[in-house]
């Protein structure tokens, strides 16, 4: 059976209503082109339901820390000691390195020293130690060792305290990364300890486009 053109109300209007959907739709597809999806060089970690959404941490200057202060900003958190004898240390001097290779992009970017051992790093200690690399970044405290198991349990991060041979003396074995947050406020990459300047300047990068 044939179809007749009159079993279709009003041809023209349908026939220009199909041209402008598919206009629009030719116009979604270009957009779509035109933002390709971010190629990170470290782990990408976006829309990782594992991992902590948030944290509530005391600054080196005595002030509670949401991740919403820094609504704006790429947020590191890196979590170490400061009597951490290398890796601390050389992680906190690489991202110095990545600030100043960031240049002017790194007004956007606020990097965060978690301390895994609250016990002798008193707000004073951190205060001291965390500017030392560069004073834009924080040094960060949980409030007792109930909030740095949760922290530590959100982000994965390992932890345990190893005794020395003098009483009392010890050190902190405990995770070597660093976890970033994008500008809204999404984790969105891991960094391993060691990876070098560029792969970081790179992906942070593509954070703050």
């Amino acid at each position: 059976m044939r179809i007749s053109d009159h079993s279709v109300p009003y041809p023209g209007i349908a026939r220009r209503l199909a041209v402008t959907l598919l206009a629009g739709l030719f116009t979604l597809l270009l957009a779509a082109c035109g933002q390709p999806k971010a190629s990170f060089q470290n782990i990408d970690v976006t829309g990782g339901s594992e991992f902590g959404k948030d944290f509530a941490l005391t600054d080196h200057h005595g002030k509670v820390r949401t991740l919403s202060d820094f609504k704006g900003k790429a947020v590191v958190l890196f979590f170490g000691y400061t009597h951490c004898p290398d890796v601390c240390p050389t992680t906190m001097v690489e991202w110095k390195a990545v600030m100043e290779q960031l240049g002017p992009d790194a007004d956007r970017v606020q990097v965060m020293f978690v301390t895994v051992d609250p016990e002798r790093d008193t707000q004073q200690l951190l205060a001291q130690y965390v500017p030392a690399f560069d004073p834009r970044f924080l040094g960060m405290r949980p409030a007792d060792e109930a909030a740095l198991q949760k922290i530590a349990k959100d982000f994965k991060v390992y932890y345990a305290k190893v005794p020395g041979s003098a009483p009392g003396n010890y050190t902190m074995d405990h995770s070597a990364g660093s976890y970033v947050f994008d500008p809204e406020g999404r984790l969105r990459l891991f960094i391993r300890h060691g990876q070098g300047t560029d792969p970081i300047v790179h992906d942070l990068k593509q954070l703050l486009s």
